[in-house]
Formats: structure tokens, C-alpha cells, sequence
């Protein structure tokens, strides 16, 4: 896939961090924003895809009831751990 250039205002030190990082590791500025962003991109799809999906299922009636969740994780280091609640 090729690539394609765009502009990224950061502040005065985040350019000297990136200037920094990129004469000690001998890559470029320019591959490691890269490289940062679709790290960053990796993480957020991941967790948006995540809520989305349990947001769903919420909406379909497959959650468990706060109050059983809170009645599970206070009975926790009790001596008398209840089990884990199931969908109802």
C-alpha cells in the first residue's frame, strides 16, 4: 500500500521529543508519527468495535442486572462468594 503525506500540528514539545526519539533510534520523523498513529488507530477501532458490540447486546436483552453484579462483587473475600451471575 502506498503512502500519502498530510500535516499534524503538535506542540513545540512533542516535535522535540519526536526530533529526539528519531536521532536516537535512527528512524525519521515522519515513520514514527507513522508508526504512533497506527498504533493509536489499532487501540481505538479496537475498543469502539468493543462498545459497539456490548452495546448491542445490551440492546438485544443479554445483559445481567446491576444489581446482581453488585451483589456478586461485594459477596467477594467473604468467605461466601457467590458465583457468577448469568444473562437472564
Amino acid at each position: 500500500m502506498g503512502s500519502m503525506t498530510f500535516t499534524v500540528r503538535v506542540d513545540a514539545a512533542a516535535k522535540k521529543r519526536l526530533e529526539k526519539l528519531a536521532k536516537s533510534t535512527g528512524r525519521s520523523r515522519s515513520f514514527l508519527a507513522a508508526e504512533a498513529i497506527n498504533e493509536y488507530l489499532d487501540v481505538n477501532e479496537w475498543q469502539v468495535a468493543g462498545i459497539k458490540q456490548a452495546i448491542a447486546s445490551l440492546d438485544r436483552g443479554e445483559g445481567i442486572p446491576h444489581e446482581d453484579i453488585k451483589d456478586w462483587v461485594t459477596s467477594w473475600g467473604s468467605g461466601k462468594e457467590k458465583p457468577l451471575p448469568k444473562r437472564k
